[in-house]
């Protein structure tokens, strides 16, 4: 009698859901895009200078070894010229140490029949981590002024003299480099601290020079998951975002001057939303050159 009653417990509370990751893509892009928009092709096809002493802009690409530069080249002159094309051999084997491209070379971007568009890529060995290995930064600043002649072999132990036979001595207003690209690769985790040093003296250089510079960033793809599935989310992918920001605080160069590039790699057929992005870049480069031309030649 009068034995104590305890009150029923009461049920345990249902398990909270798991937090959701952040999303890896903004809601709306930062930089707006006309993709699939005709105009800065049609531009690029009715470009011409007007210096008579220039026939066509010159764009020296450098950048660490394996960021794309070649490949950035046959970019470019896939979508100019509407199929897939070579001008600047690449390599594809990743285990092949140092660079590819082992001398001065300047590209031509084919038009009509005997024709040429009025601007031309000149291409060089990548740089590399410690001193003599990749193309020394003196031998840049030389191409800069023109100093180097078509088809120099670039000695990673020596810089050019001036009694090499590879040295121009008299360089013209069109042997002179008109627009500075870097060309890095988004699907680099960290840039190399000597090769960053050298990217910065180089654009020390160019600045000094008074040539104009932006940045391209290839392979962002292939480091972020939501542009390989539709490269319409590049200017909404944080990754990409935070990648470029991070090239613009380390190297100097304003954010409004870096762009994002996918380049022809495994396609075999042309692509608008890739030739938007190529043909974006390159319509900067062409109106930064000619900029140049104008104001200093």
């Amino acid at each position: 009698m009068g034995g104590c009653s305890s009150s029923p417990k009461s049920p345990p509370a249902p398990p909270r859901p798991p937090t959701p990751p952040p999303s890896p893509t903004l809601k709306t892009p930062w930089r707006q895009v006309s993709w699939g928009n005709q105009a800065d092709l049609q531009y690029v096809k009715n470009f011409q200078l007007q210096n008579d002493q220039v026939r066509h802009g010159r764009a020296l690409l450098y950048g660490p070894v394996g960021a794309g530069k070649s490949s950035f080249i046959n970019s470019v002159s896939n979508v100019l010229r509407r199929r897939i094309t070579c001008p600047a051999l690449t390599n594809a084997t990743i285990e092949e140490k140092g660079s590819f491209t082992k001398k001065y070379e300047t590209h031509n971007i084919k038009k009509d029949a005997g024709q040429f568009y009025p601007f031309v890529f000149n291409d060089l060995m990548g740089l590399e981590e410690g001193s003599g290995r990749g193309v020394r930064v003196e031998d840049i600043k030389l191409a800069m002024m023109g100093h180097v002649k078509e088809g120099y072999k670039f000695n990673p132990a020596s810089p050019l003299s001036t009694s090499d036979s590879g040295c121009n001595p008299s360089p013209s207003p069109e042997d002179r480099v008109h627009v500075v690209v870097c060309v890095y690769s988004g699907n680099m985790t960290e840039i190399n601290s000597s090769v960053l040093q050298k990217m910065k003296a180089i654009r020390e250089a160019a600045s000094d020079l008074g040539i104009p510079q932006l940045a391209v960033l290839t392979k962002f793809d292939e480091a972020c998951p939501e542009t390989e599935k539709d490269l319409k989310n590049v200017y909404k992918s944080k990754l990409v975002k935070r990648k470029m920001g991070d090239l613009s605080s380390k190297l100097g160069i304003p954010l409004n001057f870096i762009l994002p590039v996918k380049n022809y790699s495994e396609e075999t057929q042309l692509n608008d939303d890739i030739d938007t992005l190529i043909l974006s870049a390159l319509r900067m480069m062409i109106d930064l050159g000619e900029d140049f031309i104008d104001s200093k030649l």
